[in-house]
């Protein structure tokens, strides 16, 4: 049996409507995982279901995550905020780690586990942390428009093998105070945490730029989404 692997729905406001990109679904299923995108929902039984029914959680991106999070009042910088994905994520979040249950989170998705885990976020990163390099590139979107610098001893490290790595970027947001429960697993080249695990859980990642855009012609990306959802298969067995 393959690996089960939920994904958190994108919003749209306007359209009133949860979508998803391809490449979320696409690459879990190149990685060797069934994929299925998850209900917008608060209700703690029915998420308590869902969860039961997963191997692992893929947090996707979107929405900024609100400042309230980590008790702070939004910056006018700040866009649309999903009160409703928050509350919902806190619980997937929550849940995953009872379980030991492998969890990666994109863009958004690192932002997430920063903030729900005790840490704080740039609310914009052209007002707060203003530098040369490009973090919201255009299309197409599997191009690298920077490095990161992945650190020494850390699991990233250990899977790819190399200390500089070519990502691609879309971004507003980014981490600004670690929480004390994650350990930096890559920086950019102006100094901001791209990509993080838990230490103590079997697959707790978090990287800012965008597997799921590269996957196809990118070894690294690939990799990062066959080591989740292989320890996803793993936590299924």
């Amino acid at each position: 049996m393959k690996p089960v692997i939920g994904l958190i729905p994108l919003v749209d406001d306007e359209k009133e409507s949860l979508w998803m990109l391809p490449g979320y679904m696409d690459g879990v299923v190149c990685a060797g995982g069934v994929p299925i995108m998850l209900p917008l929902t608060d209700n703690a039984p029915d998420l308590a279901q869902l969860c039961g029914m997963c191997d692992a959680f893929l947090l996707t991106g979107g929405h900024d995550v609100s400042p309230e999070l980590y008790g702070e009042a939004p910056l006018p910088a700040c866009g649309a905020c999903s009160a409703a994905r928050d509350r919902m994520e806190k619980y997937v979040l929550n849940c995953a780690l009872q379980g030991d249950k492998p969890v990666l989170g994109i863009c958004r998705g690192v932002q997430l586990l920063n903030a729900l885990l005790g840490g704080t976020l740039y609310q914009d990163l052209p007002t707060q942390h203003p530098s040369a390099t490009e973090h919201h590139q255009t299309p197409p979107y599997d191009v690298p428009v920077h490095e990161v610098l992945i650190q020494p001893d850390t699991p990233l490290h250990a899977l790819l093998g190399r200390d500089r790595l070519p990502v691609n970027s879309y971004h507003h947001q980014a981490i600004k105070d670690l929480s004390p429960r994650l350990k930096p697993m890559a920086v950019s080249e102006d100094g901001l945490v791209e990509a993080v695990h838990l230490p103590g859980k079997r697959f707790v990642w978090g990287v800012q730029w965008h597997p799921e855009f590269s996957f196809r012609t990118d070894a690294a990306s690939a990799a990062i989404l066959r080591a989740f959802v292989g320890a996803a298969a793993n936590s299924s067995i």
